[in-house]
């Protein structure tokens, strides 16, 4: 049973720690031992649903990245690997990684493989994490295997955070607009409406429009937003959690011409990021294949590479013809994995293929929001200059309406 305590040391020192122990009795004896005098001692409930209510905090790429850092370092000075757990559980103060850490050394204690504690939690580490994982602890060698999921996780990080700073300032500048519009059509104009339709003159086309639309907005705005609101939250849900919905998803924003530029490059990118980590870890061909389709994040791509592994490398053709047949892969990938597979340096072609695309991304998205800013700075001036010349127009009148009288 696992066990949180709290005791102070002969220097007066506070220290906290997590154990496993038979009861509270043999906790007291390892703090005497140890030389600690006890404050606070709590039983850390572990059954398997209430692990998983832990780890239902998230568990995020950048603690992936420093726990499998710092077990590569670990392992490579030669810390015994539980020492290195205990270690880590010392230093992690977030629950959930706390959580796993001590399910991972209640599993090794048992004799279970090192991976199976992170293929409990499919949604938290991908098929590849836990195939590595697998792959390293077969052959020995998890030093290297951690070495190159932290090298991957932060190749995954840097690309996120720079997708995200990309889109930063489209979204507030979209958001700003939106906030704009909604106060000039819910509250300024209604109010300069309402003097213009109490006056006699004669007010244009386009502006009494624009002035039904404020009034309408400003009527039933609440009912609008809820309703844009619940339709947005069940496109969302649709969109992520229904196979159909992801599958339509797809197609439309693959469709969109500079972004589904991008979204290829991301997919090549981890195409050749996952399928030469997978195989410099040692794993079949054919597994490797399946696993790295479930990464690609583009549909046709996924078919493809379960085409080459189920009926062509099956069937005795080479991993160059079998990619020489796949159009979905630009001839430069096609050309690059056969020359590869006869030179017998496939996995130094695929991390040089990963290290390509995640420039062009970079590229990509620049040349992109080099495109989409002006034109968006150009779309909101002319939706918001058009309906404050709209309204201007009539005060013209009004005012020159005034003097005349």
């Amino acid at each position: 049973m696992l066990f949180h305590y709290t005791a102070y040391n002969k220097e007066g020192k506070t220290v906290e720690g997590d154990g496993d122990f038979q009861d509270s009795a043999a906790v007291l004896d390892f703090l005497k031992n140890q030389g600690l005098t006890p404050i606070k001692l709590s039983a850390i409930k572990t059954s398997k649903s209430k692990l998983k209510g832990v780890l239902g905090s998230p568990i995020s790429t950048v603690d992936k990245l420093f726990l499998t850092k710092y077990l590569s370092l670990m392992l490579k000075v030669g810390t015994d690997i539980f020492k290195a757990i205990d270690i880590l559980i010392a230093d992690f103060k977030k629950p959930a990684v706390r959580a796993l850490l001590m399910e991972i050394r209640k599993n090794l204690e048992a004799g279970k493989p090192f991976y199976t504690t992170f293929a409990n939690y499919p949604r938290i580490f991908s098929p590849v994490f836990i195939n590595l994982i697998k792959a390293g602890e077969a052959s020995g060698n998890l030093e290297q295997v951690f070495a190159n999921l932290s090298t991957s996780l932060g190749a995954e990080r840097e690309l996120n955070s720079r997708v995200r700073s990309a889109l930063t300032y489209p979204a507030l500048l979209i958001s700003a607009s939106l906030a704009i519009l909604i106060m000039l059509v819910t509250f300024v104009i209604p109010r300069m409406a309402s003097m213009f339709m109490e006056s006699d003159m004669k007010i244009p086309v386009v502006t009494k429009f624009i002035f039904n639309v404020s009034f309408f907005f400003q009527a039933n705005g609440l009912w609008l937003f809820g309703a844009l609101a619940v339709i947005i939250v069940a496109l969302i849900i649709f969109f992520r959690l229904t196979k159909a919905g992801r599958l339509i998803f797809s197609r439309l924003i693959y469709k969109i011409p500079l972004v589904s530029d991008i979204l290829k490059k991301i997919a090549y990118q981890r195409f050749g990021n996952t399928f030469g980590s997978l195989m410099r870890s040692g794993l079949p061909i054919l597994e490797n294949l399946e696993i790295t389709a479930t990464t690609v994040g583009n549909e046709e791509m996924k078919q493809a590479l379960l085409r080459v592994a189920r009926e062509k490398i099956v069937r005795g053709m080479t991993l160059g013809e079998a990619f020489r047949e796949e159009e979905i892969f630009p001839q430069t990938i096609r050309t690059l994995i056969s020359i590869g597979e006869k030179a017998g340096h496939t996995e130094e072609v695929l991390s040089s293929l990963s290290d390509f695309y995640q420039t062009e991304i970079d590229n990509s998205i620049k040349s992109m929001m080099a495109v989409f800013e002006p034109v968006m700075l150009l779309f909101i001036g002319v939706v918001v200059g058009g309906i404050a010349l709209a309204v201007i127009m009539p005060m013209y009148q009004f005012v020159g309406q005034m003097g005349g009288g």
